[in-house]
């Protein structure tokens, strides 16, 4: 029992460590999250910031806020699925939903407008 007892403590420390106060899981090469808020704010927010304002300092992480080159949907579309510069592409390990979900968070957020919506289908073509 006193073997048991610290490897029950040891699994259960490591999943409360895999979850977010949100109760959103991400695994390793998967993110979980379905919706663009939540993606956004676990995935993109470290270097685009939270008000996607963007930083420089260990790198240049480009401002997401009113962004004219969100406009044309797909430009973001094809930036968080193949990555550019130093950003890496995200097409393996998000779905086409959660892609769409992110790409359309980003570009009716932060002073952005772009109401025409990025759907599954435009995901999976561009893949």
């Amino acid at each position: 029992m006193r073997t048991v007892l610290p490897a029950v403590a040891l699994t259960l420390l490591a999943s409360s460590a895999l979850a977010d106060s949100d109760g959103a899981f991400t695994n390793a090469g998967r993110f979980m999250e379905r919706d663009g808020e939540a993606l956004y704010r676990h995935i993109c927010q470290g270097c685009h910031m939270p008000s996607g304002q963007g930083a420089v300092g260990a790198g240049t992480y480009p401002a997401l806020a009113r962004d004219r080159k969100l406009a044309t949907s797909g430009y973001p579309l094809a930036i968080v699925l193949n990555g550019q510069r130093g950003m890496q592409g995200f097409a393996r390990m998000m779905n086409d939903a959660q892609i769409a979900a992110v790409v359309n968070y980003v570009r009716t957020h932060f002073g952005n407008a772009y109401s025409d919506a990025v759907t599954e289908a435009d995901v999976k073509a561009a893949r």
